[in-house]
């Protein structure tokens, strides 16, 4: 795999991660009310803990995204 397909392929990668974490923000933004009484329920956890995992995960998901995805990308970028 040559600098170009790697670029190309991380360019890719980047923008898919960003629509599912867009996506889960929306969805958990929009829902959180019923989303969270739903996992209370199976798990029995409290809701206000679920709330602050939903947006500690989607905070480590956007972090991994620009540490794993985009800055590889804006780097080969530069360097190609």
């Amino acid at each position: 795999m040559d600098i170009a397909a790697l670029t190309v392929f991380l360019g890719w990668t980047t923008l898919i991660n960003i629509g599912f974490f867009l996506f889960a923000v929306l969805i958990i933004t929009a829902r959180k009310d019923s989303i969270a009484n739903f996992h209370a329920k199976i798990f029995g956890l409290k809701k206000e803990d679920l709330l602050r995992g939903y947006f500690q995960h989607l905070g480590r998901y956007k972090n991994l995204i620009i540490f794993f995805n985009l800055v590889p990308y804006l780097a080969l970028r530069l360097i190609h």
